[in-house]
C-alpha cells in the first residue's frame, strides 16, 4: 500500500491493528472492545538532527491508549503521532 500522505518531523502515521474479538473462547461484541494500542507504521516523517526517526514502514508498533490524533484520509483511519509516544515494537 502506497500512501501520499508524508508526516513532518519526527511524526508517523500509523494504522490501528483490529482489537482482540476473542478472550479465552469468549467473543466481546464491537460496543466492549477497548480502543486498540496495537497499529502499523504506513509513513515516517524525516526526523531531524536530534531525533532521527528509527521506526520503519511495515512494523508493528505499540502504542498508549489516548496517543495520537485521529485523522481520515482518502475514506481511511490513521494515528499520527510523535516517535516517542510508542511504547514498544512487536516482533
Amino acid at each position: 500500500m502506497s500512501i501520499k500522505l508524508k508526516p513532518l518531523g519526527d511524526r508517523i502515521l500509523v494504522e490501528s491493528l483490529p482489537a482482540e474479538e476473542k478472550v479465552g473462547g469468549i467473543y466481546i461484541p464491537d460496543t466492549a472492545q477497548e480502543k486498540p494500542q496495537k497499529g502499523k507504521v504506513v509513513a515516517v516523517g524525516p526526523g531531524n538532527k536530534e531525533n532521527p526517526v528509527t521506526l520503519k514502514v511495515g512494523e508493528e508498533i505499540l502504542y498508549g491508549k489516548y496517543s495520537g490524533t485521529e485523522i481520515k484520509y482518502e475514506g481511511c483511519e490513521y494515528l499520527i503521532m510523535k516517535e516517542s509516544d510508542v511504547l514498544a515494537k512487536c516482533k
